[in-house]
């Protein structure tokens, strides 16, 4: 479901409600070490919808990583918006907050053992 329109904001990207949450989906989702890369880089980093895949720095084609952004959108784990050709993300704190409490802190603290490129 869509989120509530915000002033000078695009409409968000198709997404599931909290309540449409489903804690297998969004364990798959961080089961990938990129995915859960961007997460913990966009809790840790960012707070607004101000970066585009490329702020990343992954050494991955655009539709590698348009992929997985697709998956951690459809997961319920971010909330994109398309601005023109790109699309900003940002993760959904209070709504996962809400759902599986402590979830962000685990994805916070982890530690790559390799870095993800």
């Amino acid at each position: 479901m869509p989120s509530h329109p915000t002033p000078d904001l695009p409409p968000a990207l198709p997404e599931p409600s909290v309540d449409e949450f489903r804690l297998e989906t969004v364990m798959a989702a961080l089961a990938d070490p990129l995915r859960l890369t961007i997460i913990r880089k966009l809790l840790l980093e960012s707070d607004e919808y101000d970066h585009t895949c490329g702020w990343f720095g992954f050494d991955r084609p655009k539709s590698s990583l348009t992929h997985h952004f697709k998956a951690l959108r459809e997961a319920g784990l971010i909330r994109q918006r398309q601005y023109g050709l790109e699309r900003r993300s940002r993760v959904r704190v209070e709504d996962l907050n809400q759902r599986f409490p402590g979830l962000l802190d685990l994805v916070t603290n982890w530690q790559p053992v390799e870095p993800v490129r």
